[in-house]
């Protein structure tokens, strides 16, 4: 089984590192291949998405990615900006669909700034859409306002929409998702506002009489970000178009302690992925060795799970994530009082220990 390696910018060699290290200690015969991408690929190739990496990623059967962005990039045309790799892997690879799980371990609600009775047992799996929305929509750029009040002024434009056949895949995905949890779709729109969310939440109206056993509710983004605060285990599934998924997502990291704690898959149609941990580069502390590399270990259990058909594994991995947390060992960003702090190196060689 190929998998494309792709570490990426700031903390993301040093995480990924650890999660190799995870991979090739289950005792398994992986064909691991590394590229680079993002600001390192820039550096080499002069893009963020060489041709070479681009390859590869086809070929693979599934990509453990880092994270990709600093700051001295952001001087560069946006086509050439770090992040243009992760989205560019996305649309070339057809990664419509992302699972962001937030789980609370038990060990870790000292360190969510929520009260341990409302986060305690957290488990909600957000079904976000990768491949539409504002973030793909054309027309867009910056232009002359037309605008009689500000006639003449600069403005930047984007546009959204969504296709109904875009709509339906998604949601189907959602609703089979619920199925193996705890059968309850929430899909958040702005439908009060919105003609694109108006379609959306028509679609998921329809398809959801495929799903007789699958309970579907709706809810205003608004709304949704508020109650993910107030009252987060009411939710099981949630799915939602690409710029509201991106946000609830992070949101719902912060729920489970640290989003150094949230995995995440991208998958296609025939469940081919790309797994990587929801946090970003974080530049400031790369090469310091604080940064918490369970998200991209727990991403490499989710790609053993869904793309390469290793279910144990994949258990074996989560297990030993656990029982790290249970030995009371703590990377800075979820350290609380009466824990020890450890390292990335020794946060991943606890977990290597662990999984024997």
């Amino acid at each position: 089984m190929k998998i494309a390696v792709l570490p990426g910018d700031g903390i993301g060699p040093e995480i990924v590192a650890q999660a190799v290290r995870v991979l090739n200690a289950l005792g398994q015969k992986f064909d691991l291949e590394e590229a680079p991408v993002g600001g390192a690929a820039y550096d080499v190739a002069g893009h963020p998405l060489p041709p070479a990496t681009l390859e590869l990623a086809k070929k693979a059967d599934a990509i453990l990615f880092g994270a990709v962005g600093d700051w001295k990039y952001d001087a560069l045309a946006r086509e050439l900006r770090p992040e243009q790799a992760i989205l560019g892997l996305r649309k070339h690879l057809e990664l419509f669909a992302n699972f962001r799980p937030a789980i609370c371990y038990p060990e870790l609600t000292a360190a969510s700034s929520l009260k341990p009775e409302i986060i305690g047992g957290l488990d909600i799996l957000i079904v976000r859409e990768l491949n539409g929305d504002i973030y793909f929509g054309q027309p867009r750029g910056i232009r002359s306002s037309e605008l009689p009040l500000f006639k003449g002024a600069r403005e930047g434009f984007d546009t959204m929409h969504y296709s109904e056949p875009e709509v339906e895949r998604i949601g189907r995905v959602a609703f089979e998702a619920a199925r193996k949890r705890g059968n309850k779709v929430c899909s958040v729109d702005k439908a009060n506002v919105l003609e694109t969310s108006q379609l959306w939440r028509e679609v998921m109206i329809r398809i959801s009489k495929e799903y007789p056993d699958v309970e579907l509710s709706h809810m205003y983004v608004d709304n949704a970000a508020m109650q993910l605060v107030k009252a987060p285990k009411a939710f099981d599934v949630v799915v939602t178009g690409n710029l509201f998924g991106d946000i609830l997502s992070d949101e719902a990291a912060m729920l489970t302690g640290s989003i150094g704690m949230l995995p995440s898959a991208s998958l296609d149609k025939n469940n081919k992925g790309l797994y990587e941990p929801s946090h970003g580069s974080a530049p400031d502390i790369a090469g310091k060795d604080i940064a918490n590399p369970l998200a991209t270990i727990l991403s490499a259990a989710m790609m053993l799970r869904y793309s390469l058909g290793m279910p144990a594994e994949a258990d074996r991995i989560e297990k030993a994530v656990q029982k790290v947390l249970a030995q009371g060992l703590r990377t800075a960003d979820i350290y609380t009082e009466g824990t020890q702090k450890v390292s990335t190196v020794q946060m991943g060689d606890a977990v290597v220990a662990a999984l024997s």
